[in-house]
């Protein structure tokens, strides 16, 4: 039996005690909708926001609401566009694009929402206005492959949880405006919700505009014994991301690009199915079921390593050169796709290209779980059951272009496919087939009064097969397995105070997208390209923790704090390694690493005032000693390769991060602020910490509203109050070759992703 008819038997399998069910009941409950492998039981120790919190400043902000109170997530503007960010939590990432080496699993409603063809986590396609709590987990094995760093749950809403209307219109500095829309009802043991939200703006940068249109709906039935909702997402987004610029460019003009365009356009569509059954008081069948497809444009205009050639023999004619390198042995003449040389149209110089990429994958999976609650001993013991499946074809398509750099450093295309012979510059055709099992179990153990146990185990099996579609370079198949097991204990002390200590394994394996890219010698493109595939071995992650957690009311202050500190060290960690052809780099096991520190929170509330503080220490290093090639590194070698020695840290990873956020509501009206402060980091390609770190920084940020009448509020934000000069990201770029009218003879190669400077929203929001 092929996977999707096994999909569709346990689909049978859930639904055919529906209605038998639904004529023996006639109360509604509440519904239970699956949110993660295991029923999510430790959520205890987890962070998490409501949907209030999202829309603390007045409208949905899921990405603000995540910096604003969790100090251990910090982002980074490597793409320079809010609904694209690095998002970073315990120097684990997750992130949109293909280039990171992802460490957190994602799940929307209890299934996977890592896009399987690079685990890569698309925020754009995210339904703000629908999400009912979003939670930040430790480490746990149940949550499957990828969940290295933790895991991320997101919960929409339902008719029943959130029944009414609410509707707001905002305004904003850079052409910004959004309009949201959502509202629920419940009638009996039917209930409906809905969102829709539109969002666009010009962008602060230049050439940046962005635009987005995102919807949701829930349809739920609920009684004493069961129920089933149907959820569908929808996502059309064409988002700009012009990326990091010079230094020096950004100080003659901040809002200057680079090169562009640098563009990308995805259309998503998934809809599921969360059926449970009470098989007794106790006991019960949980499940999700989805299918979804994803289709993404991309289009990036580039800077090249492309000149007229320097040989006498190739006089006329363009050649391609390595940077780092002996220019004159590093040469390669540029060959068409007719198979001939390219002719030199420009003079020798003023060459780009324009890198096009096309990725649809259509996937399906499901979870399906037993959850038995009972009292056993010393207290309740919740014991979770399960399994999962997740399948999925991308196909895949790639082509570079030829092109001009005008003088604004854009491209415009010249007509002329680029197909080294060689294969560091090809069009490329791919189809990727990945199926991905879990079997876990988790049980909650009650073994002393105030004392338990949580304690999972799961088996990943991960196949991927690659079929190439032009030639058979990128042929291969592949498979992964592991089995990790994890363990915390929980002692509760007494009402206020709660201990923990734990240990926990878990694995990713490496996805399409790093198995197509993982030869030094024939290195892709920032924008997806997959040229060899020679084998990379499966992340494994081993994680310690320990922690406390309380809550009390001194003084009439109501008090809640979580510290906890832990230790992940990964083994055969993969990384995204620059190639000595500009805008290329290629895929790479780095041995081990290891990231360690504390988390610190407290929140605090008395009356209308609301304050939460919290700080983050992370300590992220190389614990294997390697030779990397970083090609515009200042500290590069002659062959263009750094040293990287252990205990060298990792880059893109501020040590230090705390936030605090205070709030204060009065009879009609709010006021607050937050204050987001970040120590500075390594740049991307100073693996060996040979180079000055990105400063450090503190942002300020008010926001307030005031009720017009019941109901009706006018709101507004104010970000970045003292139009502060930061950056969130910083790496190399090479500087040379381009002319930079806004900073002539620039040589710097230090290239940073700027924060916003001050900008401001204002709308208004109606909730019935």
């Amino acid at each position: 039996m092929g996977g999707r008819q096994r999909l569709i038997a346990g689909i049978a399998v859930i639904l055919a005690p529906m209605p038998a069910m639904a004529a023996e009941e006639t109360e509604a409950s509440a519904p239970i909708v699956v949110t993660a492998p295991g029923g999510a039981i430790d959520l205890d120790d987890a962070i998490s926001l409501t949907g209030d919190d999202i829309a603390r400043a007045g409208r949905p902000d899921l990405i603000g609401a995540l910096t604003r109170q969790i100090a251990g997530i910090s982002l980074q503007d490597a793409q320079n566009n809010p609904w694209q960010p690095n998002l970073v939590y315990r120097g684990f990432t997750a992130s949109p694009l293909q280039g990171q080496a992802q460490g957190l699993a994602v799940y929307l409603d209890g299934a996977r929402f890592n896009q399987p063809f690079g685990d890569t986590v698309q925020f754009d396609l995210i339904p703000e206005a629908a999400i009912r709590r979003l939670s930040v987990l430790d480490t746990s094995p149940v949550y499957g492959l990828n969940a290295l760093g933790g895991a991320i749950l997101l919960d929409t809403k339902t008719g029943a949880s959130d029944p009414g209307l609410e509707a707001s219109a905002t305004g904003g500095r850079f052409g910004y405006s959004e309009t949201s829309l959502s509202g629920g009802l419940q009638r009996g043991a039917f209930s409906a919700f809905g969102a829709f939200q539109h969002s666009r703006e010009h962008g602060w940068r230049d050439h940046s505009p962005s635009r987005l249109y995102n919807g949701y709906a829930d349809l739920g039935f609920d009684i004493e014994g069961g129920g089933m909702h149907l959820k569908l997402v929808g996502a059309d987004t064409d988002l700009t991301g012009n990326g990091v610029a010079p230094v020096e460019l950004l100080a003659a003009d901040r809002r200057a690009v680079f090169t562009w365009p640098d563009n990308s356009r995805s259309r998503y569509g998934r809809i599921s199915l969360h059926p449970w059954v009470a098989l007794s008081e106790r006991t019960r069948l949980e499940g999700t079921l989805y299918a979804q497809r994803l289709t993404l444009r991309t289009v990036n205009g580039d800077a090249a390593d492309i000149e007229g050639c320097e040989d006498d023999d190739d006089a006329g004619l363009v050649c391609l050169e390595a940077v780092g390198g002996d220019e004159e042995e590093a040469q390669a003449r540029l060959i068409g796709a007719d198979g001939l040389p390219v002719a030199d149209l420009l003079g020798g110089e003023g060459y780009g290209v324009l890198n096009r990429g096309r990725t649809r994958t259509d996937a399906m999976g499901a979870l399906f779980q037993i959850i038995d609650e009972r009292p056993l001993g010393a207290g309740d013991n919740h014991f979770a059951l399960g399994l999962s499946y997740d399948t999925s074809r991308t196909r895949f398509t790639t082509s570079t272009e030829l092109g001009e750099l005008t003088d604004e450093r854009s491209v415009d295309g010249l007509g002329t496919i680029i197909v080294q012979p060689d294969g560091a510059i090809a069009p490329i055709g791919l189809v990727a087939h990945a199926d991905y099992w879990g079997v876990f179990v988790q049980d909650r153990l009650p073994i002393l009064p105030g004392l338990s146990a949580e304690i999972g185990l799961r088996y990943n099996h991960a196949r991927i097969r690659l079929v190439d579609r032009i030639g058979t370079a990128l042929n291969g198949r592949h498979d992964f397995d592991r089995v990790n097991p994890g363990i915390e204990l929980d002692y509760r002390v007494g009402p206020g105070l709660t201990l923990r200590a734990g240990y926990a394994e878990s694995n990713r394996a490496p996805t399409p997208a790093e198995l197509s890219c993982a030869d030094p010698a024939a290195p892709c493109s920032l924008t997806n390209f997959f040229v060899a595939d020679p084998p990379l071995r499966q992340v494994v992650a081993r994680n310690w923790e320990a922690g406390a957690s309380g809550s009390g009311e001194p003084g009439g202050v109501h008090l809640e704090w979580l510290l906890s500190a832990y230790r992940a060290t990964n083994r055969n960690d993969i990384q995204y390694i620059a190639s000595a052809i500009r805008g290329r780099a290629y895929f790479q096991n780095v041995g081990s690493t290891r990231r360690q520190g504390i988390e610190a929170r407290l929140k605090a509330r008395r009356g209308g005032l609301a304050a939460t503080l919290g700080y983050a220490f992370t300590d992220a290093r190389y614990r294997t000693p390697l030779t990397l090639s970083s090609p515009a590194n200042p500290a590069t070698g002659a062959d263009g390769t750094i040293a990287v020695a252990r205990g060298d840290r990792l880059p893109g990873i501020p040590r230090h991060s705390a936030t605090l956020a205070i709030d204060y509501a009065g009879r009609g009206w709010s006021v607050g602020g937050d204050m987001i402060v970040r120590s500075g980091q390594y740049l991307v390609g100073d693996e060996g910490n040979d180079n000055p770190r990105l400063g450090g920084y503190a942002v300020f940020n008010l926001r307030g509203s005031v009720d017009l009448i019941r109901g009706v509020t006018l709101f507004a934000e104010l970000r970045n109050l003292f139009d502060r000069r930061y950056a969130t990201f910083g790496t190399f770029s090479e500087v040379s070759e381009i002319e930079l009218d806004e900073a002539p003879g620039a040589s710097n190669p230090r290239a940073y992703g700027p924060g916003a400077p001050r900008r401001w929203y204002a709308g208004m929001r109606v909730r019935l």
